[in-house]
């Protein structure tokens, strides 16, 4: 484990942090050098409970390669559970630096057959996770700019193609990544004055989540580059943490493999303007041709 390197001596919470692509930010952020606070409830792919308690085997695998790393398992969505969260960070290492929120579960169906627990339970862990963490993290920071300590915090986010462009079967989970994207933009806004930048990724990978989808892309011995390794995500979260990020705030990079994409969220077209109140029945054309002038929409995941 490297004691040097592009986050040497920062110290980080990733969430969701004990399988998958939280577990790669982890070892990630401890390989470039810095001190991890891995958060895991330890559930299963819906969410409930289970005995496991996969953020203590990450951080075993951190100290015993000599890094530093302590476990947590408090539930982000809850108010009380994300503030001790970010205190045990502080308590143990000092300070905060940077969050990176990626806790979440999935249950997906159709929009008809979605029952009202799935809908929360979702929005609750993917969206309020966020925001609870968020808070009570730029709580602290906002607390160190007042007192005049330097601050040079970063947030980075996790939202999905999902959120990004919809998907067929996970309008709870679609439109709580959505959901995400909005809350970066406007943490980005607010926030850049205590000396906090928040961006987001979408990333394509191999997870509990995604294990029957990318079954056919499951990588062989001797395919070499695995495409759909969950470690794949992990350099860009690691860079926009260190101090070398400064400036890039309010952005979303889209991550699958080798491939990094900066995407473009809703912006203002161009504009028919009357002068007046239009009249219902005089703004098929119109319609039409803001259409034809327009770029059409990235299509939904899984529609025909």
């Amino acid at each position: 484990m490297a004691t040097e390197g592009i986050c040497a001596g920062r110290t980080v919470i990733i969430t969701g942090a004990g399988r998958g692509i939280g577990r790669a930010h982890a070892l990630a952020f401890a390989a470039a050098g810095a001190k991890v606070v891995v958060n895991d409830i330890g559930t299963s792919l819906s969410g409930e409970s289970t005995a496991e308690t996969p953020a203590e085997q990450v951080v075993s695998e951190i100290r015993a390669a000599g890094g530093e790393a302590v476990a947590n398992g408090d539930d982000v969505a809850s108010w009380d559970g994300s503030q001790r969260l970010i205190q045990q960070a502080v308590d143990t290492f000092g300070g905060l630096d940077v969050l990176v929120n990626n806790a979440g579960f999935v249950r997906d169906r159709m929009l008809v057959n979605l029952a009202e627990d799935e809908w929360d339970s979702v929005v609750r862990v993917h969206l309020k996770g966020h925001f609870a963490t968020m808070r009570h993290a730029a709580a602290y920071w906002r607390a160190e700019s007042k007192a005049g300590r330097p601050v040079d915090a970063r947030i980075i986010n996790t939202s999905s193609g999902a959120g990004l462009q919809g998907s067929v079967g996970q309008g709870n989970y679609g439109a709580a990544k959505a959901g995400i994207a909005g809350l970066t933009l406007t943490a980005s806004a607010e926030f850049g004055r205590y000396g906090v930048t928040v961006n987001a990724i979408a990333p394509s990978a191999r997870t509990r989540m995604t294990e029957t989808v990318f079954a056919d892309m499951m990588a062989k011995p001797g395919d070499g580059f695995d495409a759909m390794a969950p470690e794949n995500i992990s350099p860009i979260v690691v860079w926009l943490g260190s101090p070398e990020s400064a400036g890039i705030t309010g952005r979303m990079f889209e991550v699958e493999g080798g491939r990094i994409a900066l995407a473009e969220g809703w912006r203002h077209g161009v504009p028919v303007d009357r002068g007046t109140r239009w009249n219902p029945a005089d703004l098929g054309p119109v319609v039409a041709e803001l259409i034809s002038k327009g770029n059409a929409p990235e299509p939904v995941y899984g529609a025909s």
